[in-house]
């Protein structure tokens, strides 16, 4: 899947200059910074749904 997206100067410049550091290409940083936002967030919201749920599992059983 292919994506195009636009970035200032300035954030053209951090990502390229990342990329480069890293001695990988800007289209494979890019790629692993969205799977990495992708991943976390599934990852944040499991654990909040799990801290409500362990959370109100005493309400949850009484209300059944």
């Amino acid at each position: 899947m292919g994506i195009a997206i636009e970035l200032s100067d300035q954030q053209a410049q951090a990502l390229s200059e990342t990329a480069r550091r890293l001695a990988i290409s800007e289209d494979e940083l890019a790629a692993a910074a969205v799977r990495d936002l992708v991943t976390r967030r599934s990852a944040d919201f499991q654990a909040a749904a799990d801290r409500v749920l362990t959370k109100n599992q005493e309400l949850y059983r009484r209300l059944a």
